[in-house]
């Protein structure tokens, strides 16, 4: 099959391509945040550099897109039909890539976390309602803040997102 687009096109394609700021990640973000959760973003020193981290509670987590991260079983993690050979090593160095970040991560005692793109839109308040369990989960009971249980709205956490990706795409 003959690959229609020129290296340098097709490059010019991929960089426009969100690697931070993107909208499942806001969606998280928003939600945990209302939970009550404080977090840093995007830690260049961590291995991976998590698109969250909550140092608190020793925990870090990822919002991964399925057709990158390669989600097993996934509807969304497709591969496109031309240059195969190219999708194929580009998906092979990822994957290679998020197992070392999990597993430098876990040697150095952080809890992982990974919410995939299709959970998320799926299921929005129950993944963000388990991803806090999880962090609150890796902290000895009495630091423990309250469970607070918000009652989140979907609706709510999806239009603030929405407007947090808008107001970074405008800028």
């Amino acid at each position: 099959m003959v690959d229609i687009l020129s290296e340098s096109e097709r490059s010019a394609l991929m960089s426009k391509v969100a690697s931070s700021d993107t909208k499942p990640e806001w969606i998280v973000r928003c939600g945990l945040h209302r939970l009550g959760f404080r977090y840093n973003l995007k830690n260049k020193h961590l291995p991976g550099s998590p698109d969250l981290v909550f140092p608190k509670y020793r925990t870090v987590v990822f919002v991964h897109g399925c057709f990158w991260h390669r989600h097993p079983g996934c509807k969304d993690a497709s591969t496109p039909k031309s240059n195969q050979s190219l999708w194929a090593k580009k998906f092979s160095e990822n994957l290679q890539r998020d197992a070392r970040a999990v597993k430098a991560l876990s040697q150095d005692g952080w809890n992982v976390l990974i919410v995939w793109e299709c959970e998320l839109m799926n299921s929005t308040i129950q993944t963000i309602e388990k991803v806090a369990h999880a962090i609150r989960r890796n902290v000895p009971a009495l630091s423990r803040p309250e469970n607070r249980r918000l009652d989140l709205q979907r609706r709510e956490v999806l239009t603030v997102a929405e407007k947090k990706v808008r107001y970074r795409i405008d800028k």
